[in-house]
């Protein structure tokens, strides 16, 4: 990897201002129209009950006039699904490809998103093929940053349905940044991750509260009883206000999980997992899985709360297998 001091800053910015207001790989269409099974898949998925996605005779009642899509569904219908994709847009010779090989070259290997923006002009329907183009917008830097100095790249995506109409745009932004040097290693780190600095959310306090003191507490709504998590002023079942806690068994299932490669963090060694558990008083919390290989870990697989302290003393609630 090249050291950020080998490279000419001023030189490697006017380059990648080169590329701002240039195509961004290449265009491509919806695999499908617009329809209803995958809506329903979608609405599904997100627990989204509205008729107005799934119910005909409904939708003919509404503003609408029959069913349109989720408007937040808009980048699904472009996307290339599991199948391999055409090596053109992701080669070196693409403007993409150049781009980040430029930015690789000069020591920036590392990524991350930071920003999605979406803007919708109308509702998709049934029937609809989407096709999506995608340019530079915007090239800023060298900035620093907590995970060391690099460039945020914003790209604009135009999508326009069968007729060539811009139905909406995406904004999406990365930092390609240089990573600070933290070790390497297989294992799972002995430390929980650093909580974020600074006082808690007021509406979390009870539970950083619990956790310190080794419990694991849930947010309850006074009003339905329904629990939910993470913490949060108001039920988005019952709309109450009112809430109490009650303290989980701390006895849950891996509903879902990520292995974490990069960007790599400071103070932990790589790889390791990070799980979405499902507890057995039925609401979700995220925490890592730890001292247990991450190829080994798998959805069902029980697990146990235990507090560990991190760097600061401050503990952090994490998974072992059970």
């Amino acid at each position: 990897m090249a050291d950020v001091k080998t490279h000419d800053p001023a030189s490697l910015a006017e380059k990648l201002q080169e590329f701002v207001g240039k195509p961004y790989g290449t265009g491509s269409v919806g695999r499908d129209p617009v329809n209803v099974p995958m809506i329903r898949h979608l609405t599904d998925a997100l627990g989204d009950r509205n008729p107005v996605y799934t119910d005909e005779e409904f939708a003919k009642t509404s503003v609408h006039a029959g069913i349109v899509a989720p408007a937040t569904s808009l980048q699904v219908w472009t996307m290339a699904g599991l199948p391999p994709r055409s090596a053109e847009p992701d080669s070196a010779d693409s403007a993409q490809g150049r781009l980040m090989g430029l930015l690789d070259g000069a020591g920036f290997v590392g990524v991350v998103a930071t920003n999605c923006e979406q803007t919708y002009h109308r509702y998709l329907r049934p029937g609809d093929l989407l096709t999506v183009s995608s340019e530079v917008e915007n090239i800023a830097g060298p900035k620093k940053t907590g995970l060391g100095e690099g460039y945020f790249v914003t790209t604009l995506q135009t999508y326009r349905d069968q007729s060539g109409e811009v139905v909406g745009e995406m904004r999406f932004r990365i930092l390609k940044f240089i990573p600070r040097s933290v070790g390497s290693g297989n294992g799972q780190s002995k430390k929980a991750d650093e909580k974020p600095q600074g006082a808690p959310p007021r509406d979390a306090a009870f539970f950083w509260e619990g956790v310190e003191a080794e419990e694991l507490r849930i947010q309850r709504c006074d009003g339905c009883g329904k629990l939910r998590h993470p913490p949060r002023p108001m039920c988005p079942h019952c709309r109450s206000l009112d809430w109490d806690y009650v303290v989980s068994s701390g006895r849950g299932e891996v509903y879902s999980f990520v292995v974490h490669h990069r960007p790599e963090v400071p103070g932990r060694e790589h790889p390791f997992t990070v799980g979405l558990i499902e507890l057995e008083e039925g609401t979700r919390i995220v925490g890592n899985v730890i001292d247990y290989p991450p190829a080994d870990v798998r959805i069902g697989l029980g697990v146990q709360v235990a507090f560990l302290e991190n760097q600061r003393g401050q503990k952090l609630p994490q998974w072992r297998v059970r």
